[in-house]
């Protein structure tokens, strides 16, 4: 190793160093400690640094800085060789090369440290600039396609004129960089358009080889791709969409796929491309998804039903929105949910895991068997209640105990991520104690029941409370809001329900083991699948992984699978945790 690499190594691992042992009182967000230690560990930032450090080694000066009169001294001298002399000819045609000439000039001002545009060179670009062509110019242009190739542009009718409406990023057209959105065009190999798109597309479909196109340009700058990346929270099919303007150009994607948006002029249809590769094609923008939406009615919402923690009381009633951006506080109850924006971050290791599903589908054993594994790892919460100790409970051990007032008085100051009350006493997760998990380098697990309709206002998660809550044990969705935020940085994890006849076996195994004494009703399986299939549909959007738990080792080995992999590969997070 030279000593500018040891040098720039012994930097960049010093660094390194005391980015891993920065206190968390110096105000630094983790998020961006995180981010800055992917950058730094960049090969690319990695080579940067050696080059800087070779450059700053090395002081490299120019020879000379007046080699554009060297070449002219040259030519002068060669002037009469070059009838004679094959290489002489040569040598001067070489030196007479505009792009040779810019290049010596080039030399000769950075050598000079003259890096001042030159008067002549101002004059030359007002001259070139004045001497556009006239925006009313009609110009022919040529284009390359192959048979069955799309072009990958749309068109619509504007005064009776053809004019391109999008080009899709990456396309054929797009590549070529000949036309550009808005032009005009006239005519395809000599013959008129006419005012029909379908017409045209179909024609341009046909075409193969060059074609020449008569255009009126518009001349708009293209601006730069914007680097936007979205995570869908819906499935989407273009061949079963009615509302878009070309079913070829759309790109069908799955819930869960990350979207690299490189086009959002069009305020209903978008242009993204799949970040694992593949062609740029429309997708319906999120306005337009959100019109959609706004008119089904979910068959977990429970509004205007008489339902009261989980309660019928009355029929039900179908309640028919329209999308208003001035009543987006509705919308946020509603929970339409289409586009996350997302970042991708280098790899990190989250605050806290939350195993989201219904009774009895083993969060509490797969936190059990993740924290006993590995203790170094992983952590939990110890709930905090407002009952008397027993004679065999110590304090901190499964409960913290403290007063009903004191405990009132930090659920007011919004100090506990949810609460309730069971048997006349209080219950409840406080937020500094996964905060604590947090400071001692654990990752915090979290096992969550949420109860889908419920207008109860206290919430109560699975790990805080006594088993004889039962399917009682309930955790509000904006607890869930709480945590999916950089506060928390959750990786969230939903554990499935199998089938009803493997949910049965399983049981029936368990009973015959003597593991349990506790002997669940046919009533009781149902319910926890028909409980997981609403969990699902109403908080899909918040899970990061699903995993159907038919076989609790192989759902043991996937969750610990997935969590090993958050440290290794790069990770795609909310926007809000990185910006």
């Amino acid at each position: 190793m030279t000593v500018a690499n040891a040098k720039s190594g012994s930097a960049m691992q010093q660094v390194l160093e005391n980015l891993r042992d920065m206190p968390s009182g110096t105000g630094a967000k983790d998020i961006d400690l995180i981010f800055l230690r992917g950058i730094m560990e960049s090969p690319i930032v990695r080579s940067l640094a050696k080059a800087h450090e070779r450059l700053e080694e090395v002081a490299l000066q120019a020879v000379r800085d007046d080699n554009v009169q060297l070449v002219t001294e040259i030519l002068d001298a060669l002037s009469n060789l070059t009838d004679k002399d094959a290489a002489a000819a040569e040598l001067v045609k070489i030196l007479q090369e505009p792009h040779f000439k810019c290049l010596i000039e080039a030399h000769d001002k950075v050598a000079a440290k003259c890096y001042e545009t030159s008067q002549t060179a101002v004059n030359s670009n007002s001259m070139m600039t004045s001497s556009l062509m006239p925006a009313d110019a009609v110009r022919m242009i040529g284009i390359q396609k192959k048979a069955g190739e799309p072009l990958g542009v749309t068109f619509r009718v504007v005064r009776g004129e053809m004019v391109i409406a999008r080009i899709l990023h990456g396309s054929s057209i797009d590549r070529q960089g000949m036309l550009h959105t808005g032009d005009i065009i006239r005519e395809v190999n000599g013959r008129e358009v006419g005012s029909d798109p379908h017409v045209l597309q179909e024609l341009l479909r046909d075409c193969s080889g060059s074609i020449t196109l008569k255009v009126l340009p518009s001349y708009k700058d293209t601006p730069a791709p914007p680097q936007v990346y979205v995570k869908s929270h819906f499935n989407y099919n273009p061949a079963t969409d009615n509302l878009i303007p070309c079913k070829e150009a759309g790109l069908a994607f799955s819930r869960g796929d990350v979207l690299h948006v490189v086009n959002k002029e069009d305020p209903n249809w978008w242009q993204a491309r799949k970040v694992v590769g593949g062609a740029t094609g429309l997708i319906p923008s999120q306005v337009l998804e959100e019109k959609r939406k706004a008119f089904v009615r979910r068959d977990w919402d429970t509004s205007g039903t008489g339902m009261l923690c989980g309660t019928l009381t009355g029929k039900k009633k179908k309640k028919k929105m329209m999308y208003l951006t001035t009543k987006n506080a509705e919308f946020d109850r509603y929970e339409l949910q289409t586009y996350e924006e997302v970042a991708r971050m280098p790899p990190f290791q989250r605050k806290t895991l939350v195993l989201i599903g219904a009774q009895g589908v083993g969060r509490r054993s797969l936190k059990n068997r993740l924290i006993v594994v590995n203790p170094l790892r992983y952590g939990t919460t110890v709930p905090f209640t407002s009952r008397r100790p027993r004679e065999e409970e110590k304090d901190g051990q499964n409960y913290c105990f403290v007063t009903r007032e004191e405990m009132e008085k930090d659920i007011k100051e919004s100090r506990y991520l949810e609460h309730g009350e069971y048997d006349g006493n209080l219950y409840g997760t406080k937020i500094d104690s996964i905060h604590e998990v947090v400071a001692a380098g654990r990752t915090c697990i979290l096992d969550v029941n949420p109860q889908v309709g419920q207008r109860c206002t206290h919430s109560i998660s699975g790990s805080a409370f006594p088993k004889s809550f039962g399917s009682d044990i309930t955790f509000y969705s904006q607890a869930l809001k709480v945590l999916k935020t950089a506060e928390f940085m959750p990786f969230v994890v939903f554990i499935a329900a199998p089938e009803l006849d493997t949910l049965r076996a399983m049981h029936k195994a368990v009973v015959d083991a003597g593991l349990t004494t506790k002997l669940l009703t046919e009533n009781d399986l149902k319910k926890t699948v028909d409980e997981s299939a609403r969990i699902r549909r109403a908080y899909s959007h918040y899970f990061d992984l699903t995993i159907v738990n038919d076989n609790l080792d192989k759902a043991f080995d996937k969750l610990q699978e997935a969590v090993e992999q958050l440290i290794i590969e790069p990770q795609w997070v909310p926007v809000s945790w990185v910006y």
